[in-house]
């Protein structure tokens, strides 16, 4: 992008009827050049397996064999809880190339969080971890009143369990000839799930175009990618932020990913990896960015970075003060949903203004609006919203999968409503808010307090609880619960260590409350509604 107002007056979107990733992009460059790099996976122990798009190609028809002899069909839902291997992109290109939907879900999730991602989605069939594969066993006994007559496939990956199929032997041993479906455009292809505040994850449905399309922005604008970049983005396999980054967008440019296949994240592991491998484009959440800069930058040599980006939550000024002094690159910040495509961002090559979000990125008609749906005045805030009417844009979900009512109130006249407040210039630039809702980020973690609050109530020691986000310098914010004890029952260190370890065994792990503060009763309106405002403004105004 050299000049931004001409990229955004003269964008237009791909619009193909058909169209399947792939087969138009995976295919097509591991028969332009077989020996494209499509990724670069580097092991705890440091081994390095390179790895081809030809190679990709031909896993991802194999892998597509072995689901098809199963059973699984054009429009089956497949769930993926695999970490950062080469198996999460070889099922996610089989699942795209044979018409079945692909379900990305962290490896934290606990057997009640993936029994109700089963059941909701009608899981068709499973690829998973070892660990996770223990925790689908577990969630049949622990949750006999729901039933999984669907599921036809469980392949677990990198180990054996008995009743399921061993990933590597029988992609391994399975044909590489099959034949693409011909997917339309607007058919099924990816669900996510992402937290509401007051019912169980809402199920994101996009379509063939809407991501593999979509992102053509996120990789080629706000990535920067372009052949023999080294692409490094740190995001858990399961959330959309990988498909963005770690998929699609770079995939389109014919960039190469880099992958680290440890579980845990440690900065001077990461700067010693950007030192080592010649890493070109790098993305990752601010809380990992605030990580790195209390490192001594200077001990590292980082000058094969050419363009950073964040993006997750708001990055904040003294951060990229900070990452702008020890490495002499500017963080590019980018802003979009698991509902969206990026839709704002700082883009290279445009001025950099600490603690926006930047501007709407080519292709969008972003925009912030009142309750009636009108544009709002410059520096009033007002709801993030993207228009869908006359043309609705490339990169938006089809709908909240078998929810019309959550899918209807996403939108407001020619307007979806994407949950998120911020403020625009008399420049264009967007200046985040916050949620208009309760839902919780922390480090770049979506959280639903509903979630959290019924894993406490599941506890004989809480009688009621609200959960709201607390301010946090190293993650932007974490989950806080304000807890009414039951009779019987008084605070204490150990209680709250009792209700965190109840809250990880319940639930993921990553939604546990780091600060738990007991009360004697909860704010609530006359209707007897709980009332987090109150208790989440507590929190951020002192």
């Amino acid at each position: 992008m050299r000049d931004y107002d001409e990229t955004c007056a003269s964008f237009e979107w791909e619009r193909p009827d058909r169209y399947n990733f792939a087969r138009d992009v995976i295919d097509a460059r591991a028969q332009t050049d077989p020996d494209a790099q499509a990724l670069l996976c580097v092991s705890e122990d440091g081994a390095e397996e390179h790895v081809s798009y030809a190679e990709i190609s031909a896993a991802s028809r194999r892998v597509a064999n072995v689901l098809s002899a199963a059973g699984v069909r054009r429009g089956d839902v497949v769930i993926l809880v695999l970490g950062r291997d080469r198996a999460w992109w070889e099922a996610m290109t089989a699942c795209i190339r044979m018409g079945a939907i692909a379900s990305p879900g962290t490896s934290q999730l606990s057997p009640k969080d993936l029994a109700y991602r089963f059941e909701a989605s009608n899981a068709r069939a499973v690829i998973a971890l070892p660990s996770v594969a223990e925790r689908v066993d577990a969630m049949a006994d622990r949750f006999p009143d729901q039933r999984f007559p669907n599921l036809v496939a469980k392949l677990v990956v990198n180990g054996t369990r008995p009743g399921w199929t061993d990933y590597l032997a029988a992609v391994d041993g399975a044909s590489d000839t099959f034949d693409t479906v011909d997917t339309a455009a607007n058919e099924p292809s990816i669900c996510y799930f992402t937290s509401g505040t007051t019912k169980n994850p809402k199920m994101v449905l996009h379509d063939h175009a809407s991501y593999a399309i979509g992102h053509e922005v996120t990789g080629r604008y706000w990535l920067d990618q372009r052949p023999g970049d080294l692409h490094w983005n740190i995001s858990d396999s399961g959330w959309g932020k990988a498909a963005w980054s770690s998929y699609f967008g770079p995939f389109r440019c014919g960039s190469t990913v880099f992958a680290d296949l440890r579980d845990a994240f440690d900065p001077v592991h990461t700067l010693a990896l950007l030192q080592r491998f010649p890493i070109t484009t790098f993305c990752a959440p601010p809380t990992v960015y605030r990580m790195l800069v209390q490192q001594d930058l200077e001990n590292y040599d980082l000058s094969g970075l050419r363009h950073c980006v964040g993006a997750g939550e708001p990055l904040n000024p003294e951060v990229i003060a900070r990452w702008k002094t020890g490495t002499g690159l500017t963080i590019c910040d980018g802003y979009g949903q698991s509902e969206t495509v990026l839709v704002c961002a700082t883009f290279p090559g445009m001025e950099v203004r600490p603690g926006s979000m930047g501007k709407p990125c080519p292709g969008v008609d972003l925009n912030i609006v009142d309750e009636n749906g009108e544009i709002a005045p410059d520096d009033v805030e007002g709801d993030i919203a993207v228009r869908v009417k006359p043309v609705r844009p490339v990169g938006l979900m089809i709908e909240y999968w078998n929810d019309p009512e959550k899918t209807a109130e996403s939108m407001r006249g020619n307007w979806y409503i994407t949950g998120d407040r911020a403020r625009r210039d008399a420049d264009g630039y967007f200046w985040f808010s916050g949620r208009a809702d309760d839902v919780i980020t922390s480090a770049g973690y979506r959280i639903g307090p509903f979630e959290v609050e019924s894993a406490l109530l599941e506890h004989a020691a809480v009688a009621e609880s609200a959960v709201v986000s607390s301010p946090d310098e190293m993650r932007g914010s974490v989950v806080k619960a304000f807890v009414v004890l039951a009779a019987g029952f008084e605070a204490s260190d150990a209680l709250v260590e009792q209700l965190q370890e109840h809250v990880k065994k319940a639930t993921a792990p990553y939604k546990y409350p780091r600060r738990i503060e007991f009360v004697t009763e909860l704010p609530k309106n006359v209707s007897g509604k709980i009332r987090r405002v109150e208790l989440r403004n507590k929190e951020w105004d002192g």
